[in-house]
């Protein structure tokens, strides 16, 4: 709120200049034609906002670049002015599932599908506005292997395992290979078996919500 009301002035003389630019709060976009007007430009506004304003820029953050390198509220923009998501928000998106999704925290799935609901809907929400089919559909496998991973954890013994898997419809002898495998869980969790028995329709049938799904619903 403060720094809306400090920097209505900037948005006045932008205006005034004859400037695109996109602001919120104290992050701000100006979209020039060149390198070189975005190098006058960011003299003449960080002069104006320091000399006139009393503000302090940070020069560490800002940065005259191709419009595709620099971000936005966690957006970045198309060479062909589309809208996607920012490389950092996907990695942030990565740490949050990688926190939920930690093989040890010692919850049951069913919260912990839960929690990942609870934050998947309101990021893909708002990123609704993104070109971002084909990274969502990786997120959602990279997601569902997540929980294999885990789901075959808490079975932990070879029996259990083998139970569950051919609970889900695995033939005995396949599901008694992957039981008996000397692999890591997360190998184990790329398996055959585990996606013929932890498969899409057994993600649903638990609730889990798919962000490729959810986006094509928010999209108009």
């Amino acid at each position: 709120m403060l720094a809306n009301l400090l920097l209505d002035d900037l948005d006045k003389e932008l205006e005034r200049r004859g400037h695109r630019f996109c602001r919120y709060a104290d992050d701000c976009n100006i979209y020039v034609g060149t390198q070189e007007a975005g190098e006058r430009v960011m003299a003449s506004v960080t002069g104006f906002l320091e000399e006139k304003l009393r503000l302090r820029v940070n020069r560490e953050k800002s940065a005259t670049a191709l419009v595709q390198e620099r971000q936005f509220l966690g957006y970045r923009i198309l060479w062909d002015g589309r809208l996607a998501i920012a490389p950092r928000s996907l990695e942030r998106a990565k740490r949050r599932i990688r926190e939920i999704t930690r093989r040890n925290r010692g919850i049951n799935l069913e919260r912990m599908i839960g929690e990942l609901n609870s934050y998947l809907t309101g990021w893909v929400t708002y990123f609704r506005y993104a070109a971002c089919k084909r990274h969502l559909q990786r997120l959602d496998e990279w997601i569902r292997r997540k929980l294999r991973c885990v789901r075959l954890k808490q079975r932990k013994r070879a029996k259990p395992i083998a139970d569950f898997l051919q609970g889900l419809g695995v033939p005995e002898w396949s599901a008694w290979i992957l039981a008996l495998s000397g692999k890591g869980w997360w190998r184990k969790s790329g398996t055959p078996q585990a996606h013929q028995a932890m498969s899409i329709t057994w993600f649903r049938a638990q609730g889990l919500v798919s962000l490729s799904e959810r986006y094509a619903e928010l999209q108009p």
